[in-house]
């Protein structure tokens, strides 16, 4: 079994569970999982968490991710992107490139954003388009999101493509509703490309026919994705305190009550994920492996 993660070059057609799918018949192996969900009409990069591995998937769902929008103003669904059912048809006013960008600059930043009814978020355990196709009424809270880069890529009057750069839980195709809005008419997202998330991008990512030809040569260290965190270098009797889920005394600089840091042995393996106790100067295990990453 390996442990590992997998740059997927999602294709469009295909759901992220697909590409789940597809990976585990090439590898031999069910533990597998992915981060940040792409639906069927995008594609771009995928990545997927193979064995133990799995359990960084909520450290390593990158709060930065990247994308490149088609949207098509005029025309709203009920999805807010073009696999939907048509709900509105506007009048687009006659617009420049340029009043396309004012309007855009004015989402950079630290927004309020109502993700879309046909979105993953779980209402009471039930995923919210699974509602929205049978019809229930229910209410999404409105979510802050920040928009770090916003560009226009190209604008014809009527349809046009964006670069974005977003916090996890952005929706691309609610700021294409809003964007249609914004400019006095309705929008829908007719495509998505996501061109990275953290520090995985669509250069280094793998199509499924190369896994397919060449499988081992994609497998990523377990804890590339989790660079961001905090190190702490252990002895070994500290990692053995800490796989038995016992608290170590321990010192650094530039920590604070909380932080969660990855934990590596002498050897230099990942041995896992805890959290520093401010107050006592301890390191309280929270996700070990026994046998190292």
């Amino acid at each position: 079994m390996i442990h590992g993660i997998i740059n997927v070059l999602k294709p469009t057609g295909m759901s992220s569970h697909d590409v789940i799918g597809c990976l585990r018949r090439i590898y031999g192996m069910k533990k597998m999982g992915h981060a940040g969900t792409l639906d069927p009409l995008a594609a771009g990069v995928l990545p997927v968490y193979a064995g133990q591995a799995t359990r960084l998937i909520e450290y390593g769902d990158s709060d930065v991710k990247s994308y490149h929008a088609e949207f098509a103003l005029g025309l709203a669904t009920d999805t807010e992107d073009s696999t939907g059912t048509v709900v509105e048809m506007a009048a687009v006013p006659d617009l420049s490139a340029d009043d396309v960008r004012r309007i855009l600059a004015s989402f950079t930043g630290d927004i309020e954003q109502a993700p879309s009814k046909y979105s993953a978020i779980n209402v009471n355990g039930v995923k919210a388009y699974k509602l929205a196709r049978q019809d229930v009424d229910f209410t999404l809270p409105v979510r802050h999101v920040t928009i770090h880069d916003l560009r226009l890529l190209s604008f014809d009057g009527r349809r046009g493509t964006f670069a974005v750069t977003c916090s996890k839980g952005t929706y691309v195709r609610s700021l294409i509703r809003d964007l249609g809005q914004a400019l006095g008419t309705c929008a829908c997202m007719t495509y998505l490309v996501r061109t990275q998330a953290g520090l995985f991008t669509i250069d280094e990512a793998a199509t499924l026919e190369e896994l397919e030809r060449d499988p081992m040569a994609y497998v990523r260290p377990a804890d590339m994705a989790i660079q961001d965190l905090k190190k702490a270098s252990c002895s070994a009797k500290q990692c053995a305190f800490l796989l038995q889920g016992r608290p170590v005394p321990f010192a650094g600089p530039h920590l604070a009550d909380g932080d969660v840091l990855r934990v590596y042995g002498p050897d230099q393996r990942l041995m896992g994920i805890a959290r520093y106790d401010g107050e006592h100067h301890i390191l309280r295990p929270h996700k070990m492996f026994a046998e190292g990453l």
